[in-house]
This record gives C-alpha cells, structure tokens and sequence, in this order.
C-alpha cells in the first residue's frame, strides 16, 4: 500500500495522461477510414454526356455509271446540325451514338460532266467507341472506331431522270476528337470523323434503266458545345 500522498498523487495524474493521450490515438484510428468517402464523392459524377454541334459533312466525288464509259459522279457538301449521346462505362472508355440528317445533290463528272442527276437525303446514325485521354487538364482528346448504317431517302430527280433510288450501306467509321472543359458540365468541342460510305444506286434515264456506284466516303467535319451530367 502507498502511503505517500504526492507520490501516489503523481502516479495517478501520469496514468491520466497514458490514458488520455491512448484514447486520442484511438479516436485517429476510427476517424482514419473516412477518406473513402471523398472518392465516392468524385466518382458519383453522371456516366451520360451530350453534345450538339454544327456538322460540314464532306463527300468524295467518286462513282460510276455501268457501262458509260469514264464516268465519274459528284455529290455537294452540306452543313447540319447533329446531336451526339456518350455514356462513359470508366473515365477512359466510352460509347458515342452520334445523330443527324442531311441531303446531297447527285451530278454526273467525267464523261457525264455537266448532268445533274437529283438529290438524296441521308440519315447516318453511327455507333463509336472511344478512348478519352484524361492526363491534360481541362483539355481532352479521344480516338473512336465503330459501324456506320447510312440510310437513303426523299430522292428526287432533275428533268431527263426518274426512279432515282440509292441504297443503305453499312460501314466502318474512324473518329478524332477533343473536348475543352470550361468548368465541371460545359465545355467546347472539335470533332473529324470518316465514314466509309460506298452504295449502288439506280435510275432511268430518258426511259432507259442505268445504274452505278456511289462512293461518297465523306468526312464530318464537326464544332459545337459539350455538357456532362
């Protein structure tokens, strides 16, 4: 038993502060696994992203016309609007579906320059996926590849032709782009895509049937505003 006061007075302030300076520690500890919570915090960002951007879409002027020999076809460039949707599986990898409708004047070149031939309207809905590159700050690139399904429709024809008809096509489709985000959701947008777009298509002409090749493989040329949920 102790019987000096001060001393058994100074052992039991000394065993306060042990315990104190333990329980302290102890409330660090449980505190410690907390940090998970700002993480979840960051990814709860939405996976869906849109854009709309004005679209210059560029065909080549390549074609043929069986069995009229040299010919050749063109197709005018167009300006539209487009509405893309992405879903983002990580912060790499995403899907785009991108949307819109145009049309295109059909002559003749070659040995048919000078023959205006009518006009088709096309819907090229197209299905990329894509690689975002995440290391550059508010500015971010991507690489895409997918299919292209191009359907023709509303053909009219000029004087001399009738029955112009142009086929859907299925194709591969490459794309370049970047997104420049001004704060959390909005951002601006550059994007080049090419489609590879070869179809028949058939005609009368003067009453007599023809037919050909229409190669348009156009590039879409693409600039408007980005907004990620």
């Amino acid at each position: 038993m102790i019987k000096n006061g001060p001393v058994f007075a100074a052992l039991m302030g000394a065993a306060s502060v042990l315990l104190s300076g333990a329980a302290q520690a102890a409330d660090l500890t449980a505190a410690a696994p907390q940090a998970p919570v700002a993480q979840e915090a960051a990814s709860s960002k939405s996976p869906w992203q849109i854009r709309v951007r004005a679209l210059g879409v560029v065909p080549n002027d390549e074609g043929s016309v069986n069995g009229v020999a040299g010919s050749d076809l063109s197709y005018s460039n167009s300006v539209t609007p487009e509405l893309d949707i992405s879903y983002f599986f990580t912060d790499n990898i995403a899907a785009e579906l991108i949307l819109g409708t145009t049309s295109s004047k059909i002559s003749g070149d070659g040995s048919l320059a000078g023959t205006p031939v009518g006009k088709a309207w096309l819907l090229p809905p197209t299905l990329t996926l894509q690689y975002h590159f995440t290391d550059f700050g508010a500015f971010k690139p991507y690489v895409g590849a997918g299919i292209n399904y191009t359907y023709f429709y509303n053909e009219s024809e000029r004087a001399g032709f009738s029955n112009l008809k142009v086929d859907g096509h299925v194709g591969a489709a490459l794309q370049v782009g970047f997104d420049y985000m001004i704060d959390e959701h909005w951002g601006v947008n550059f994007d080049v895509k090419k489609l590879f777009l070869e179809t028949d298509w058939s005609a009368n002409m003067g009453g007599t049937p023809i037919s050909g090749k229409a190669k348009l493989d156009p590039w879409l040329i693409g600039a408007g505003v980005t907004y990620r949920f």
